[in-house]
């Protein structure tokens, strides 16, 4: 059986692309190595809790197109994300806000703590941010980055921050009020009853196969399909022709514990640079440790992350979006624009760190361009 399209990879941009083609009359084939849907955003059941596999995801976006279409797959809870930051047993909020300013030098007023960084950055020396370090206390000064940002921040990279471009922190949401809310986003929540059974609500009356790998048969595939919609990792497409692209990968210390609250937050940062790991996830809150029908859970999932240089096996996560890599996925993209027949997606196929919104915004956009064509 020949299809219109094959969808390599069940994520996010491979089961939007797929929907869409179908609502357009489309026949498709989607297939993935995992043995799941949903790629990174899969969420397991443990214990009655959506355990989220491959690190938390919160969607958030301010794109109401975005919202209106994820909404048609799954009903999102009023979830906002407030993590906590934990220096050596010291807690401060995230973002940084004027909790996190009180905190740290006694100020209460946001004179007064706009001040403070101020002084902090004259006293650095500071005009042009030229990497991470700089760009981070010219936003929020000397002690805060010494204490929240530096250690969580080499730990996630690997890397020391004066090493690290400036870009990767000019986001850093910094606010002088008392607001929580890590995402400055007017729609933001998670879906219930997990991530999975939204992406299985995408790919609803569509072929699926899994455990089925494309690149071992590439050939094969290709004569089933007159188009291919390739969210793989794009060296790995072209056997790494040119060289490997790299990333950053995170490696996952999950724990069932037989009481109902461990740290009463979902998610907390450890900041200094001793602690191993980068954070703990604490599943249920992210559903208010409740169960879908509103019940108290008694027993709660944690996950420790740890983050790690890519090598072959591990799972890609994070880009490296420096100069030598960029240069590198340019090349790659250039014999990617020299496949008639192949389109490249997502955050592999694309080598960009994709948030949820806008990973479905591209699949969106690349669907409505190809399905008129």
């Amino acid at each position: 059986m020949t299809y219109d399209y094959l969808v390599v990879g069940a994520g996010l941009y491979g089961a939007v692309f797929a929907h869409e083609a179908k609502e357009a009359g489309k026949s498709v084939l989607v297939i993935d190595k995992r043995p799941n849907i949903a790629g990174n955003v899969y969420t397991e059941k443990i214990e009655g809790i959506n355990v989220h596999k491959y690190g938390a995801h919160i969607f958030h976006t301010n794109n109401r197109k975005v919202w209106n279409y994820v909404n048609r797959f799954a009903e999102f809870n009023r979830f906002t994300n407030s993590p906590v930051a934990n220096y050596h047993g010291e807690l401060y909020s995230l973002p940084f806000n004027m909790y996190t300013f009180n905190k740290m030098w006694g100020v209460v007023t946001p004179e007064e703590a706009a001040a403070k960084i101020e002084e902090q950055k004259a006293a650095a020396g500071i005009k042009e941010p030229r990497n991470l370090e700089e760009q981070a206390i010219s936003l929020v000064g000397t002690d805060i980055y010494e204490k929240l940002i530096k250690g969580y921040t080499e730990k996630q990279w690997g890397r020391p921050c004066t090493e690290l471009p400036a870009f990767i922190i000019r986001r850093l949401p910094v606010r002088l009020t008392f607001d929580n809310n890590y995402f400055n986003a007017l729609f933001q929540g998670i879906p219930i009853g997990g991530y999975t059974k939204m992406v299985a609500n995408m790919l609803d009356g569509i072929e699926v196969r899994l455990n089925t790998d494309y690149l071992e048969d590439r050939e094969g595939f290709d004569a089933m399909a007159d188009r291919v919609i390739y969210t793989g990792p794009i060296d790995a497409y072209f056997n790494f022709s040119l060289g490997t692209l790299e990333y950053r990968s995170v490696r996952f210390e999950n724990e069932v514990l037989d009481k109902p609250n461990f740290q009463g937050n979902a998610a907390v940062n450890y900041t200094d640079r001793e602690t191993p790991w980068t954070r703990i996830i604490e599943h249920k809150w992210f559903e208010f440790g409740k169960d879908e029908n509103g019940n108290d859970l008694p027993k709660t999932v944690i996950s420790r992350e740890y983050s790690s240089e890519w090598k072959p096996g591990d799972e890609p996560y994070y880009p490296v979006n420096d100069e030598k890599n960029g240069a590198l996925y340019a090349r790659y993209r250039e014999l990617a624009q020299q496949e008639k027949k192949v389109v490249f997606g997502g955050r592999l196929g694309e080598y960009k760190y994709y948030d949820m919104d806008a990973v479905i915004d591209s699949a969106l956009t690349m669907a409505e361009k190809e399905l008129k064509a």
